[in-house]
């Protein structure tokens, strides 16, 4: 069983990690493809997507594969059954979030979702994991502020983000 964990990942940060691992240890999963959307449908980027695939695979090394994604939405990527038995891993935000994605009942017809947390959607599968209340948008923030992100990005994605000037 495979799990996917998509997304802009503009920047990675360590509440994706702790959901990455805690997908690995509490679902019945043998392997975890993280997927950067390298032109996402519903929400403007503001890495590259090159620099956003170099931190992802910064982020999650050692717990999977990280592939840069060239569909847009999720349905795309996960149409056909591409991926065979997995699961679609996601936050209680994206839960929260999913019927407003692009086809949402055609996503659950090739993978059911795994909430990381309580997810009030019939049909997800549930698991819990600690983490810190980070969004992407503070961590941009801060980077052009020139204030320090060490607390809430993997130290690699850190180093990326300054010597690459990343959301400068």
């Amino acid at each position: 069983m495979t799990g996917l964990l998509g997304g802009r990942f503009d920047p990675p940060h360590k509440g994706h990690v702790a959901l990455a691992r805690a997908a690995l240890e509490q679902l019945p999963i043998d392997r975890l493809i993280v997927l950067v959307a390298e032109r996402p449908g519903h929400a403007h980027a503001v890495a590259s997507a090159e620099d956003r695939l170099r931190m992802a695979e910064a982020a999650f090394e050692g717990l999977g594969e990280v592939v840069l994604d060239p569909h847009p939405y999720t349905v795309d990527a996960v149409r056909g059954g591409r991926f065979g038995d997995a699961y679609f891993i996601v936050g209680a935000d994206q839960a929260a979030a999913f019927p407003t994605w692009k086809e949402p009942d055609e996503i659950l017809r090739w993978v059911p979702l795994a909430v990381g947390t309580r997810s009030g959607h019939e049909g997800a599968v549930t698991f819990d994991f600690e983490s810190p209340d980070i969004s992407g948008t503070e961590i941009r923030e801060r980077v052009a502020r020139g204030e320090p992100i060490d607390d809430l990005v993997p130290p690699p994605v850190a180093r990326i983000i300054e010597e690459q000037g990343v959301y400068r």
